[in-house]
């Protein structure tokens, strides 16, 4: 077992963690994290975000281009789902009628559609098109290209740490997403 294995392992057994500045910890779930740790995260993550993300999205078939905003829009619809615009602007915190400028143009674009509700008659759904199924499906948030050249930066050693150390947080990320736990710790239930 690595040593950051067994340091987390020990952390979840331990019901409490002795420290003397309490307020330079996170207590979630028995395991106490220090803030440096969650500011490193904060601190590293937009770094790569902001080097390496998508500024547009080209629609291969049509050569139109989306924005970033439009295609992540697209990323939280589905085209058997329906999804009201007031539920998207709230999960996207926009307003309802900034969203509804920005589906104005997703839906002129052949990219969403509006229906009513079967459910209920006064709501109106948004879904995808088969266009805006086909740009969802090709739509990354990351460049390839700006990852692989901010891979090459590092040699092998580091890459297969900093690729580890990844594919850890995803999987934790994963993980908290599947406990159904996301929402009570943002209300700051977290115990």
């Amino acid at each position: 077992m690595s040593g950051d294995a067994a340091r987390m392992s020990a952390c979840a057994t331990r019901p409490t963690t002795i420290c003397f500045d309490k307020s330079n910890y996170f207590p979630l779930n028995s395991i106490h994290m220090s803030r440096v740790e969650v500011e490193t995260v904060l601190r590293c993550y937009p770094q790569i975000y902001f080097a390496c993300h998508r500024r547009h999205v080209r629609d291969e078939k049509t050569n139109g281009v989306l924005s970033a905003h439009q295609a992540s829009i697209l990323d939280h619809l589905d085209d058997v789902e329906g999804t009201s615009l007031l539920e998207l602007a709230r999960h996207m915190g926009v307003t309802a009628s900034t969203m509804s400028l920005t589906v104005d143009r997703l839906e002129r674009g052949g990219y969403v559609r509006r229906a009513r509700s079967k459910q209920d008659g006064r709501r109106v759904d948004l879904r995808l098109t088969p266009a805006g199924v086909r740009i969802k499906r090709q739509q990354k948030v990351l460049e390839p290209d700006l990852v692989s050249a901010v891979l090459a930066l590092l040699d092998e050693k580091g890459r297969r740490r900093a690729l580890r150390g990844l594919e850890l947080l995803a999987a934790a990320a994963t993980q908290l997403v599947a406990s159904g736990e996301m929402h009570r710790i943002l209300k700051g239930d977290a115990a």
